[in-house]
């Protein structure tokens, strides 16, 4: 991969991580939590959401190193859970509501490329046209949403999922299970980097991804 690709892949994971954070915050403000937008974590301005670590350096890190499966977050917006109406329940929509706006950024897209493929088909594949270029952005778009969507929906605190997958559980086990996001992360590149029992979490999230691309018809 080329510098200037790389740097398009990184450009596009960074503004979808913030909009999955603006989501996460805009909805949680309409269920009664105005955090988010009291700290001015409402903006697209990155400098309010990049993540030195989560947003720039591990991306390229992936980057570089030829990763199949490409990932990043900007930092989280705050949320009160207490100011929420009704709780756990209101908690798991805000946690959903962030990879459900990934998934509908890359329905969308996905829908853009099928009408340019329907009008233009055969410049995509000229030298001549700078179509490739588009369809290269566009086909990022929707798969970096995509990922995003898949990996955030994982149930391993701290990620959005564990947040759905406690509403299922009683609540004092759904609080145990949510006092180990202090080292959530670090059991995600665990299982990122040594597979256990022939189970690849690197492997299941790049063939959950690969699924929802041909779903998608991308």
């Amino acid at each position: 991969m080329d510098l200037t690709s790389g740097l398009i892949i990184l450009v596009i994971l960074i503004f979808s991580a913030i909009l999955h954070e603006i989501a996460h915050g805009f909805v949680a403000e309409r269920l009664g939590d105005p955090t988010a937008r009291l700290a001015g974590r409402l903006t697209l301005d990155p400098r309010k959401h990049i993540d030195p670590f989560m947003s720039i350096l591990l991306p390229l890190i992936l980057i570089v190193s030829g990763s199949p499966v490409i990932f990043g977050a900007a930092k989280p917006v705050p949320v009160d859970p207490f100011n929420l109406r009704e709780g756990r329940k209101d908690l798991a929509l805000v946690s959903l509501s962030g990879p459900l706006t990934n998934i509908f950024i890359a329905v969308v897209v996905s829908l853009i490329i099928k009408i340019m493929f329907l009008i233009n088909g055969p410049l995509f594949l000229s030298e001549n046209s700078f179509l490739p270029s588009v369809y290269f952005i566009l086909h990022m778009i929707a798969r970096l949403n995509l990922l995003l969507a898949v990996f955030n929906l994982l149930p391993i605190p701290p990620l959005d999922g564990s947040k759905i997958f406690a509403l299922l559980l009683p609540e004092k086990e759904a609080n145990a299970y949510m006092s180990i996001s202090g080292i959530g992360i670090f059991i995600i590149f665990f299982l990122l980097v040594f597979p256990i029992g022939g189970f690849s979490l690197g492997q299941f999230i790049f063939s959950v991804l690969t699924f929802a691309e041909k779903l998608l018809g991308i």
